[in-house]
């Protein structure tokens, strides 16, 4: 399938051709991911390395599986020291003119059965930003007066504090005395982090692909994360580059309202492929990693922003234990967003108003380690439908396989 953005300005695909040429990771790793093979209708996992691409699906048949097999490392490097299945350059994103669907792969999202999982408030720039849109109510307007009178009234540094410290602790007292209290100061000066299921299984898009912001929001933008891949068994195999497109404004207006701000058809974006640790590339490594973010929009405006990892107020292991342990377990593995420390206050419009996506804007979200995730903005409800769930795959696997005949 092919979402055309033609009917876009000239200059969202100058601004998505240029970013598609630097999708592709250039420092040497062990990177997966998955495609749709047309030939066989069904999607593989795959491994990437220097613009070529091998099919790992008679190593395993599903990112899942291949992420909970021990074994999986040494069965990917012999694969790749034959000749590759396909180039990048073969390889088409869904938003892409040219190419043939019929012969040429699809990339995809590089995650299968995981859960989407996601930590917020996980910065203190981001805690501020969250007490800001309550205290708003999710009003654009209203929150640069609350920031302005945030700013003039609290002289504090919460960079360095830890959460669920003494210190915490009685930091989130005083705010409250000063009147500031928010349920965004539990769960960040709080023991717990906050975690909340992101989407489906086999609801985010990949990198290329059109995300959507529904039509009932008025205030959003995109959230450049560092997405922590999780074996069942707990262990972080890896990371990718996530996209957690957040509505303000709705979350705005109530906590209670974060499925509604957070689970829409295409509000996830993950990719381009997933980094798995190993030599040349650890977990102490990804925890250094700047996140790059650029916004163009098709009326010319301009939005750069970073997210740095290092500024998280928890570790990896902290927020996997919020997720995972004998309270909660994932028989498939599942993907945890780590949170962002980037909230736009730019003005886009008019002054006070702040930035809000528009449909056009292409999202560039990159880091030269993982490569770059790149999306374009378009309305929810005019994009296609989410069709593909658990069942097709599960047709298209035995497909694949030769179990039987998805189309019987």
């Amino acid at each position: 399938m092919t979402v055309s953005i033609s009917h876009s300005p000239e200059q969202t695909r100058q601004a998505y051709d240029s970013a598609r040429a630097g999708m592709f990771p250039r420092e040497p790793g062990t990177y997966i991911g998955r495609v749709h093979d047309p030939l066989r209708r069904a999607p593989v996992p795959v491994a990437y390395r220097e613009d070529a691409l091998w099919d790992l699906s008679a190593v395993n048949p599903t990112v899942a599986d291949l992420l909970d097999d021990e074994g999986a490392g040494e069965a990917i490097a012999a694969v790749t020291r034959r000749a590759p299945d396909w180039t990048t350059a073969e390889v088409r994103c869904e938003l892409d003119d040219g190419g043939d669907p019929a012969r040429d792969p699809l990339l995809l999202p590089p995650v299968d059965l995981q859960v989407l999982k996601a930590c917020g408030v996980t910065y203190a720039g981001s805690m501020i930003e969250r007490v800001i849109e309550e205290r708003a109510h999710g009003d654009p307007a209203v929150a640069a007066e609350v920031r302005n009178a945030m700013r003039s009234e609290l002289d504090l540094d919460l960079a360095d504090i830890v959460p669920g410290s003494d210190e915490a602790a009685r930091v989130k007292q005083f705010l409250s005395h000063r009147g500031w209290w928010s349920q965004y100061l539990e769960v960040g000066l709080g023991p717990d982090p906050e975690v909340f299921t992101k989407g489906p299984v086999l609801s985010s898009v990949g990198s290329g692909a059109a995300i959507g912001i529904p039509a009932f929001s008025h205030w959003n933008n995109p959230e450049p994360e560092l997405v922590l891949i999780v074996t069942p068994g707990g262990r972080i195999a890896g990371v990718t580059l996530g996209n957690d497109v957040n509505l303000r404004d709705v979350e705005g207006r109530s906590a209670l309202l974060l499925g509604m701000a957070k689970d829409n058809n295409r509000s996830t974006s993950l990719g381009p492929f997933i980094r798995l640790f190993d030599d040349a590339f650890s977990l102490e490594d990804a925890g250094e990693l700047t996140i790059a973010l650029n916004v163009t929009g098709a009326d010319g405006f301009e939005l750069e922003g970073i997210n740095s990892v290092a500024a998280l107020s928890r570790s990896f292991e902290s927020l996997v234990d919020a997720a995972y342990g004998p309270h909660h377990q994932y028989p498939d593995g599942f993907a945890l967003f780590t949170g962002t420390l980037f909230a736009p206050t730019e003005d886009r419009d008019a002054p006070g108003e702040g930035f809000t996506h528009r449909p056009g804007d292409v999202v560039t979200i990159g880091n030269p380690r993982l490569g770059t995730l790149v999306n374009a903005v378009a309305r929810t409800e005019e994009l296609p439908p989410w069709e593909y769930g658990i069942r097709t795959l599960w047709r298209d696997l035995a497909r694949l396989r030769g179990n039987g005949d998805a189309d019987a």
